[in-house]
């Protein structure tokens, strides 16, 4: 593959991606794949899935704020940049369109080395397979140690709250931290790492205001978890430090008032009341399995979090948006309305929306509606993927003021001073762009892997398993053999713990 003969322009006769990387070199792999339980759990839309009318978007005539913060936007935004990139107009990237092949056949390679030819065990991307890190069952094994009287309702609620607290926590850990097992004293690093920490706080009631029942996260117990216990649970400390660890430590804190709302959380302020909520709704289809539809789930999420986000965040009309940021590559005014520059990308929601469907699947059978709402997740790995293949380079002017940030952050105690990347804050003109034209690219790779793994009709990958299996796997291998000593991505994002 021409790929792994590509140079970096500008540097010292190095390798980006050298012909020293294979998709079958074994101290490359990541953690050994995790195959799907009961079959294809991968999301599939069943025939009365997809027979299910969907409710429209909100009209952004009419409500800018509610059509910003749907799902719908994220994809619609950010195929505005998405277009610009196809005609190499990009105002911080350049495009290098015949390298979208070789970044397809990579991906391709990669999938193919961990799961040809049964394809269909692909799981779906989602927080489940991190705590299955080196090979372990942890979440079959919790369920089996749960009694039998726990029965699949209350048993799906438990991990929905454990779920969503190990999204919430799993940002960007940094290069240094790690976490120490205390039931394996195995060592684990990033978002594996930090699965594994969220999930042994979870057991020993971290998160649970009642010390009779530890398996649940509620509001009394966030309310008094502070941010020294949190750093506790997680071995944090001078030596160990995690990234954006005041961010979390917010958001868990803003997550325990968020929770104090009987409509969707219940009397008992407890994610996991979601399913009672979701299992109700009007707009749930009760045949012959439970179907969900993703806007109601989506509103459950954006809604009933809405207060965890930090409030410096992109507003209209005083109503805070989430994770959505203004971009010079959209339309302005005077031409445009002032909401048109904005690009919607709810990262951490659609996270929570690919990792809450798990649980609730496969304990519970519940299939959902509207899948193909979600998109491809915006975030470094995947995006790091599209620039370590060539596909797209950051231009002159931005990379300098990238290293010149990267230099001035190396001063900072603690700061990485290695294998120096551009440095951007996420609010950065450069990583809004590069976050929405990752979402485009990401759609353009499922059509071209799934034609070259020539699958068609229902054994097409669906989205979640080529992120699972391929491009957010990929874009990390990558990392580590571009910059073996950080495994960081292309472009370093300094991190306050609430996005990445």
């Amino acid at each position: 593959m021409g790929l792994f003969n590509r140079k970096s322009k500008g540097s010292a006769d190095t390798e980006s991606v050298t012909s020293k990387l294979s998709p079958t070199t074994s101290n490359l792999q990541s953690p050994p794949p995790t195959k799907a339980m009961n079959g294809n759990s991968s999301f599939p839309p069943s025939p009365l899935a997809a027979n299910i009318a969907l409710p429209p978007p909100p009209d952004p005539a009419v409500d800018p704020a509610s059509y910003l913060r749907s799902i719908h936007a994220v994809r619609d935004r950010s195929r505005l940049i998405h277009q610009r990139a196809k005609k190499n107009q990009l105002n911080h990237f350049d495009v290098d369109p015949s390298k979208f092949g070789e970044t397809a056949a990579y991906v391709v390679s990669i999938i193919k080395r961990d799961f040809a030819p049964e394809y269909h065990t692909i799981p779906p991307h989602g927080r489940w397979q991190h705590f299955e890190v080196g090979g372990r069952q942890r979440i079959d094994q919790l369920l089996t140690s749960w009694p039998n009287k726990i029965d699949a309702q209350e048993r799906t609620r438990r991990l929905i709250d454990l779920f969503l607290v190990s999204v919430l926590l799993d940002a960007g850990a940094g290069n240094r931290w790690s976490y120490k097992s205390k039931e394996s004293g195995r060592t684990y690093r990033r978002s594996e790492g930090l699965a594994v920490a969220s999930l042994e706080m979870f057991k020993a009631g971290y998160f649970s205001g009642d010390p009779t029942e530890p398996y649940q996260v509620n509001a009394a117990g966030l309310n008094r978890l502070s941010v020294g216990q949190l750093g506790i649970g997680l071995q944090v400390s001078e030596a160990n430090p995690l990234a954006g660890m005041e961010g979390r430590a917010s958001l868990l804190a803003n997550l325990g008032e968020a929770l104090q709302n009987p409509k969707y959380f219940g009397p008992t302020s407890r994610p996991g009341n979601m399913l009672d909520y979701l299992l109700s709704h009007p707009s749930t289809q009760a045949s012959s399995v439970p179907i969900v539809l993703i806007p109601t789930l989506w509103t459950v999420l954006m809604d009933g979090l809405a207060s965890i986000w930090p409030a410096s965040r992109s507003q209209i009309g005083g109503i805070p948006l989430g994770d959505a940021w203004r971009c010079s590559s959209m339309p302005s005014p005077p031409r445009a309305q002032p909401w048109e520059n904005i690009v919607p990308f709810h990262k951490l929601t659609q996270w929570l929306c690919y990792s809450l469907m798990g649980p609730m699947t496969r304990l519970l059978n519940v299939q959902f509606a509207g899948v193909e709402l979600l998109t491809g997740l915006p975030e470094y790995r995947n995006g790091g993927l599209l620039i370590d293949t060539g596909l797209i380079t950051l231009k002159p002017a931005d990379a300098k003021r990238g290293l010149d940030a990267y230099r001035h952050n190396a001063m900072v105690k603690g700061q990485p001073s290695m294998e120096v990347v551009p440095l951007f804050s996420t609010d950065d003109d450069v990583v809004v762009e590069w976050r929405a034209v990752t979402i485009g690219f990401l759609d353009d790779l499922l059509i071209e892997v799934n034609r070259l793994l020539k699958l068609n009709g229902s054994d097409k990958l669906s989205l979640a398993q080529m992120l699972e299996a391929g491009s957010w796997k990929g874009g990390r291998e990558l990392a580590e053999v571009s910059r073996p000593n950080t495994k960081q991505p292309p472009i370093m994002i300094l991190s306050d713990g609430t996005v990445f």
